[in-house]
């Protein structure tokens, strides 16, 4: 009998696959998605505002 532990999603992810940040430039979309909101025109331009304040930081400051 296989218990809760046995399903896939229960298993640590391993290290190979995990990332904290797009190679590359960050868009606008991975600023608004790192910060936990949703993909809305209003806060698509505050992470544009913010890339262009803040460059990379601003995706950095949000990410592990």
């Amino acid at each position: 009998m296989s218990g809760p532990k046995d399903h896939p999603d229960d298993r640590p992810t391993p290290d190979s696959v995990l990332h904290a940040a797009p190679e590359g430039d960050p868009t606008p979309e991975d600023l608004v998605l790192a910060s936990g909101r949703d993909l809305t025109e209003d806060n698509l331009e505050w992470a544009r505002r913010k890339l262009a304040e803040q460059g990379r930081a601003a995706l950095d400051r949000r990410l592990p």
